[in-house]
């Protein structure tokens, strides 16, 4: 069963092969990051351990049984209880509910452990699939995206106040 983790040192190696194995598939749904991310991957990397050192981010892996990274899912910009969601999931597990239930863990796990009371999160207007992953875990539109927000494309904020249950919306 997938688990997901804190980021460490160790996760470097799977995370690199999970963005290099989607590249292509992302850049459908995100800006591409281009080649300069991959080529210094490991001083981004090291930056990024160093962020969630510092407790202004807490990012995240899911982990399949065999090691390999099924999905990143982040908490970025962490401050007065508050904090923005990001996450990505490998192409091969999109649209099996991975998505919706690691982000709906990942919101008990920002209440309990990082004392969050609000996430946010952007998607673009083209992003339905990922539109739907924070409906179903309980956030609600909150306004328009600036499309710098949203790799240049329009897009929305959603918001969900943690402590309050995620019941699947009504259909």
């Amino acid at each position: 069963m997938p688990e997901l983790m804190p980021l460490s040192a160790l996760h470097a190696p799977a995370v690199l092969a999970f963005e290099l194995e989607n590249r292509a598939y992302f850049a459908d749904f995100i800006s591409d990051r281009g080649d300069d991310y991959y080529e210094q991957f490991a001083d981004r990397y090291t930056a990024l351990l160093a962020e969630q050192e510092d407790g202004s981010c807490a990012f995240h892996v899911l982990v399949a049984e065999d090691g390999a990274v099924l999905g990143r899912f982040n908490l970025y910009d962490i401050k007065d209880g508050t904090a923005e969601l990001g996450y990505r999931v490998a192409q091969h597990v999109a649209g099996r509910g991975v998505a919706t239930s690691t982000v709906r863990e990942l919101c008990t796990q920002a209440a309990a452990q990082h004392g969050l009371r609000t996430l946010r999160a952007a998607t673009s207007l083209h992003n339905i699939a990922s539109q739907k992953v924070l409906s179903k875990a309980g956030f609600v539109p909150d306004g328009p995206a600036d499309p710098a927000d949203v790799g240049g494309r329009p897009g929305t904020w959603y918001r969900r106040e943690l402590g309050l249950p995620s019941s699947p919306p009504l259909t």
